[in-house]
């Protein structure tokens, strides 16, 4: 989606988020007929948006990467108005707490789940050639500012507490001794964060943009190593899978259908998306329509649809 979005102001799963909650999800709406969402206050929208820039700001925002954004360019109302007195470019203390909540769920629970399922064996990291491996998959994934020699150490680190079970054979022992690894895990890296932070704003209220969330340097490298593992044994093999170029075929088969008529709507349109069609002036705003559509299938609705059109 990112790339048929290219042309129109990308695609990007947080800049989605935000259309979902100011415009997509229906419950509220403005005296002249505009969707609101679900009408959250500035202070809750504000902790949803991550990367707070347009993905024309992205990259002098986001490390240079360019491709993490917040905004379309036909949400940037929204974006300004729930930004309104802030910060250019922060990110308020309850994002933070969120971006970090995401971090770590993410980190630990696609290593439980790459265990439990085969992907990776745990016994594979007393090998230092293996250790390597995933660092360089980690910094070429998640940018070279990760130092090989830190993650290394992280590595070290989380082998010596027994982060990692010894075996995993699929019993039920075997996985009660996962789960409880896992909340170990997030145990650590959540109380490690929360007393860094203490310790250095003390016991107040921490809200808005009166803080900010100070995670250890120790913490941010483990999280990194951990998604590391996820990136060598999970995600970058599934990349070089043919199932994964089927399902990018999948995805574009269903916008082409979607368009195939434009100006006039599809009979696979769904009602709830018509009233933006007809309001569109133009293919651009229609693709957008589109992609909003495709974006709200679930896996079984899309294959489903992709039957039936396709």
């Amino acid at each position: 989606l990112a790339d048929i979005a290219a042309g129109i102001g990308g695609f990007e799963g947080n800049a989605q988020t935000l259309r979902l909650l100011t415009r997509l999800e229906p419950k509220v709406f403005h005296s002249d007929g505009r969707s609101a969402g679900v009408n959250l206050t500035r202070a809750s929208l504000d902790a949803a948006v991550k990367y707070p820039w347009t993905l024309a700001e992205a990259a002098k925002y986001d490390g240079g990467r360019g491709v993490k954004f917040c905004v379309y360019p036909d949400d940037e109302d929204v974006f300004r108005w729930l930004k309104t007195g802030a910060p250019e470019a922060r990110k308020p203390m309850e994002c933070q707490v969120m971006d970090l909540s995401d971090d770590i769920a993410y980190s630990v629970h696609d290593v439980e789940d790459a265990i439990a399922t085969g992907a990776f064996n745990p016994l594979v990291l007393a090998d230092p050639r293996m250790i390597g491996c995933i660092i360089e998959a980690t910094r070429s994934w998640y940018g070279s500012k990760w130092d090989a020699d830190e993650l290394e150490r992280a590595f070290g680190r989380l082998r010596r507490l027994r982060m990692f079970p010894d075996h995993f054979d699929g019993s039920r022992q075997a996985l009660a001794q996962l789960k409880n690894i896992t909340s170990d895990l997030i145990g650590r890296f959540a109380w490690s964060v929360e007393n860094a932070t203490r310790d250095t704003y003390g016991d107040g209220p921490l809200t808005r943009y009166s803080a900010n969330v100070v995670i250890p340097e120790e913490t941010s490298y483990e999280i990194v190593a951990l998604k590391g593992i996820a990136v060598y044994f999970v995600m970058a093999p599934r990349e070089r899978e043919p199932f994964h170029q089927e399902e990018l075929k999948i995805v574009s088969d269903l916008v082409d259908v979607l368009m195939a008529d434009s100006p006039l709507p599809s009979d696979a349109l769904e009602s709830q998306f018509l009233a933006d069609w007809n309001e569109s002036t133009n293919d651009d705003e229609r693709l957008r329509v589109a992609i909003d559509q495709v974006a709200s299938l679930t896996d079984n609705s899309a294959l489903a649809l992709h039957s039936i059109l396709c």
